[in-house]
């Protein structure tokens, strides 16, 4: 089943590798799922199953004119969990991701969701507000959408290499994860790439945190020039009940590719502690299992 029907009839692309307990794996702006090819094998190869899709608008996903917005992409997140049946599932999101984790939690009250991984995420609230001194300046966003309606092929240039943390002298990615990751880019439509760069400046997850009811591991990078530390994962990590932080020191924003190995044990090391809520106890304990 490589395209399941969202709640507007919009296609989405989805890979199911392995069998087990499922573990759904949302990917990053401007990427595809195919990011998340070493975690999903790592994932599946550990007796799980890996599931990653294609957002809207990206990849080999149908490229609609709306639903950019973060309720429509946690409906879609919740039609992929229903097309393929999932039960006590992770969710795992990566910088974009973490917003439809966080969105689904609150929106669908985290349906079938026992564990929450967020890697190097936009929450809790990316724009520098009156109420949120630490964010970003609304300029900055201004000038990207600026620069990708220009010339967005010559903008990933300068973009990937932030996201990846090559320097002058340190190289943390090789330069075909660059070149790979501009080409991954340029499979999405401007229309959407546009449309989610808004979403994810702008919208306030700060209300979505305390939907957060399950075990939650957080994992950032301290040098993200993407997505500053102490703007995002260090708040996210304090608003969440339980919540374990894990700092990679000198590490920039693309750890999937950057980090990978280490990112890897990190998150198999999470899985392999997994936790009953007491929703799922209540159902494994429940009359349903006296046959009444």
């Amino acid at each position: 089943m490589p395209f399941i029907d969202s709640h507007d009839d919009t296609l989405l692309f989805v890979k199911d590798w392995g069998r087990g307990r499922p573990v759904i794996l949302m990917h990053g702006w401007p990427l595809s799922a195919d990011t998340f090819d070493d975690l999903g094998m790592a994932i599946a190869d550990a007796g799980m199953r890996a599931i990653a899709y294609d957002r809207r608008g990206f990849g080999r996903s149908e490229h609609p004119w709306g639903g950019y917005d973060y309720d429509s992409l946690s409906d879609d997140l919740a039609a992929v969990m229903d097309a393929v049946n999932v039960e006590n599932a992770t969710l795992i999101g990566f910088s974009m991701g973490g917003g439809e984790v966080a969105r689904y939690m609150s929106r669908h009250e985290g349906a079938n969701v026992d564990q929450c991984v967020l890697i190097s995420t936009v929450l809790p609230f990316m724009m520098r507000t009156t109420d949120n001194p630490t964010g970003v300046d609304p300029s900055v966003f201004e000038q990207m959408a600026g620069e990708m309606r220009s010339d967005r092929a010559h903008f990933w240039r300068s973009f990937f290499k932030d996201f990846y943390g090559m320097g002058m002298i340190t190289h943390q990615a090789s330069d075909e994860i660059v070149h790979w990751s501009a080409a991954l880019a340029m499979q999405a439509s401007l229309k959407a790439t546009l449309a989610c760069a808004e979403s994810f400046a702008s919208t306030d997850f700060r209300p979505d945190l305390s939907a957060f009811r399950v075990p939650t591991l957080v994992i950032h990078g301290t040098s993200d020039k993407i997505v500053p530390i102490d703007s995002s994962s260090r708040l996210t990590s304090r608003a969440i009940p339980n919540a374990q932080l894990i700092e990679y020191d000198g590490a920039p924003h693309g750890l999937l590719a950057t980090h990978k190995q280490q990112l890897k044990d990190d998150v198999l090391d999470f899985l392999s502690h997994h936790q009953v809520t007491e929703r799922r106890a209540a159902r494994l304990n429940g009359p349903d299992m006296l046959g009444l």
